[in-house]
């Protein structure tokens, strides 16, 4: 007796159904909470995976893409002319002939834009359009760069850009005088070109000018840095990210010229320079740096008026512009028309019906036919010389 209860004593209690059942439902809990767990941490690092993959190969592929690209797709035409300080400008000139016609691109765009103008030109004499440093293919110096004992980086402001145009010029031994025709930030260009260096202007032609006194409206500057400039800025972390070539891709995004009449390569062209965050970097630089390119434009034409010998003639769009509201359109062309007014009384002012200021694509026709006008007209003076 005293044995079988030691022995109970030493076995202990045996186990009651309902205590085990419990443990079991317990244990089987815990797995499934371990499994659910599992489950989750495998998500996470799955979502994780597909994240880097989003995040790190697009821009890989669109850097290994530019590269090949920028090979294929530069102009057969164009020349690289070296203006020195390490600075390539791109220079794509057609057609044979006296005046030169010298064309400078709307803000932050390539020469692209003028594609069916100086296809139509190129006909009768030669032309030549060039992508400004940093923009298409031309190549601007780095922050970092040094070229010698001189170190380059000036803002992307009208005063550098004529600078590079003069030496341009000279380099490429255009024929002087030329008609120079610029749009927007070129016809800027155009102007402190012209009032600079007025022996080599013939003919100046703006076509929707940028007045110069633009910025000193409040609600001007507002949209300008609040919207555009931001909204640039968005371009150009699309194209760094490789965002821009898939909207390209899915046909969310398009190039400006296009058209049954532009060649494939020249809408490649196109589809490469929004995809290049180089490209889009200047692009941005060029419309920060344009309050300061205005000033420069208007304290030059102040204090150095344009000689009498150089004709100007401004071609304006009757239509708003429909990506501005309507406010700030009437607020720009009453600044617009005040400013030439003031400057060049004597100026012939065209009226392009149906279009805004995007005429030099939208509308071409009318731009060349004044350009072979002025053409027309020096080439008949020339032969009576």
């Amino acid at each position: 007796m005293l044995r079988r209860k030691a022995a109970n004593q030493a076995g202990g209690d045996p186990p009651q159904p309902g205590r085990r059942k419990a443990v079991e439902e317990s244990t089987t809990v815990k797995k499934k909470q371990q499994q659910v767990k599992g489950s989750c941490w495998d998500t996470v690092v799955l979502l994780g995976k597909i994240l880097l993959l989003v995040i790190f190969v697009p821009p890989f592929l669109n850097y290994a893409s530019l590269q090949r690209e920028r090979e294929e797709l530069i102009p057969k035409d164009a020349q690289l002319i070296d203006i020195g300080l390490g600075q390539k400008i791109s220079l794509v000139c057609k057609g044979q002939g006296q005046p030169v016609v010298i064309l400078d691109a709307p803000t932050g765009m390539s020469s692209d834009v003028w594609y069916h103008v100086q296809e139509s030109v190129s006909q009768t004499t030669k032309v030549c359009a060039y992508d400004r440093v940093g923009l298409g293919f031309s190549r601007r110096v780095m922050e970092n760069e040094t070229m010698g004992m001189e170190k380059v980086w000036r803002p992307s402001t009208t005063g550098r850009m004529v600078d590079d145009l003069h030496r341009l010029v000279k380099v490429a031994e255009l024929a002087t005088p030329f008609i120079l025709v610029g749009s927007e930030l070129g016809a800027l260009n155009g102007r402190f070109y012209s009032h600079i260096h007025d022996a080599q202007v013939s003919d100046l032609v703006l076509i929707s000018p940028i007045p110069e006194d633009a910025f000193e409206e409040e609600t001007w500057q507002q949209y300008w840095y609040t919207h555009l400039v931001p909204s640039l800025q968005v371009m150009q972390l699309s194209a760094a990210a490789g965002v821009s070539r898939f909207l390209l891709i899915l046909g969310l995004l398009q190039p400006t010229v296009t058209g049954s009449d532009v060649s494939a390569e020249v809408i490649q062209r196109q589809k490469y320079l929004l995809s290049d965050p180089a490209h889009q970097s200047s692009a941005v630089d060029e419309h920060f740096f344009l309050n300061e390119s205005v000033s420069q434009v208007g304290e030059i034409s102040r204090f150095k008026p344009l000689s009498s010998s150089t004709s100007v003639s401004v071609l304006l769009g009757d239509s708003f512009d429909e990506q501005l509201p309507a406010h700030l359109n009437q607020v720009f062309a009453e600044l617009q028309r005040k400013a030439l007014e003031r400057v060049y009384p004597q100026a012939h002012r065209i009226h392009v019906g149906g279009v805004d200021r995007r005429m030099i694509y939208k509308k071409p026709s009318s731009v060349s036919k004044h350009l072979l006008e002025l053409v027309s007209k020096r080439q008949t003076k020339q032969q009576r010389q």
